[in-house]
């Protein structure tokens, strides 16, 4: 046989080999690796606004101005609705007047005390005339009570007097006090969500005005109760809200509820989430997984990878189908305590291709997940 022929040959060989080879289903694979491991537990999550109130005036009125518009976000202590105070300004300023005049005339002085004065002037010169034998002791046991009772009677007017002042003092500050009723202000930062009364409406006392929606965030995990129990505050976290697609948020658990939803029987869970807050709408839903345990794994392995406890496994260009023994489990991967070592190569894509002793061509793909 010559030269040529055997190159002939052997071309001809490869290219059968080749074929055969490149006619080989792909297979997916993943390098078995070792590292860090962590189990995690999921949930679902929903944003809350940390609390919502309606907006009441606890005094009745007509509205004359209002700031109040669906949308609008307003600070605390801002000016938000304002009641027609014209009525109660007139009572207030009559009031002043009374309360004037009524100094006025305590300051003018008291007639009884000018009795007083009188009666006692009376009493020193008839105790004078008893000394000297000139009047008699019911004469003066008389004059005596007479200057007790003017003294009664004074006393009795100063009481008076003071509870008239303190009356209208009272009264101003009442006056004053649902005067500061009328201009109703916003009790925190917040955002209008609905509005019932606009100018010109008469409302009543303890009328709802509007409904405000603080602009401070909750945001609410829900997990069940078998992984309830190795929850602790200030365990990480990781968030992926469902506007936002695969985006995944950093998370720290900061509260943990000591009850169960009696419907569902999970535990609600609030996390704290590194993410801009106008982007924490009330209402959007997503999903969580909190770090409750960490170590160091001899071989860990994409989560969709295994089924059940088995993988199929690629060696020498064939599926082998390995029982494994599981370890930590976090949402991308999970850590093979056995059944698996470092190195080795594991089918990760459309596992019900495969069975059991299948020729495959293994193609690595890249490893994008880290725990």
């Amino acid at each position: 046989m010559g030269k040529n022929t055997l190159i002939a040959a052997s071309v001809v060989l490869l290219a059968i080999i080749g074929y055969f080879y490149f006619s080989r289903p792909v297979a997916l694979v993943a390098e078995v690796t070792s590292g860090r491991a962590v189990k995690a537990v999921p949930g679902s999550v929903i944003v809350q606004a940390e609390f919502e109130m309606e907006l009441k005036s606890e005094v009745g009125g007509r509205v004359i101005k209002s700031e109040l518009d669906p949308g609008k976000a307003v600070k605390a202590g801002e000016v938000l609705c304002q009641l027609d105070t014209g009525d109660l300004a007139l009572e207030i300023e009559k009031t002043k007047d009374e309360y004037a005049a009524a100094k006025k005339r305590i300051a003018v002085g008291s007639s009884i005390a000018l009795d007083l004065a009188n009666a006692r002037d009376g009493l020193a010169d008839l105790e004078r005339l008893y000394k000297s034998g000139n009047a008699s002791d019911t004469d003066l046991v008389r004059k005596r009570r007479e200057v007790q009772q003017i003294e009664q009677r004074l006393e009795l007017e100063k009481v008076n007097n003071a509870l008239l002042i303190e009356g209208y003092e009272n009264t101003l500050r009442v006056k004053q006090r649902q005067l500061e009723k009328m201009t109703i202000t916003a009790p925190f930062d917040g955002v209008v969500s609905i509005v019932y009364a606009r100018p010109g409406d008469l409302i009543g006392g303890n009328a709802p005005i509007a409904i405000l929606i603080s602009t401070s965030r909750t945001v609410e995990a829900k997990i069940s109760e078998e992984n309830f129990a190795d929850l602790k505050v200030g365990q990480k976290a990781s968030v992926r809200f469902l506007p936002y697609g695969a985006w995944l948020y950093d998370a720290t658990v900061v509260k943990i509820l000591p009850t169960a939803d009696p419907t569902t029987q999970r535990y609600i869970v609030h996390v704290e989430v590194d993410i801009a807050p106008e982007k924490l709408v009330p209402g959007i839903t997503g999903e969580i997984t909190i770090v409750v345990g960490e170590r160091e794994a001899k071989a860990k392995i994409p989560r969709r990878a295994l089924f059940g406890n088995y993988v199929y496994v690629v060696k020498d260009g064939r599926v082998p189908l390995r029982n494994v023994e599981t370890g930590y489990v976090s949402m991308s991967t999970v850590e093979i305590l056995k059944g698996l070592s470092a190195g080795e190569q594991v089918i990760v894509d459309q596992l019900d291709r495969f069975r059991e002793g299948d020729r495959v061509r293994p193609v690595l793909v890249e490893r994008k997940d880290n725990n």
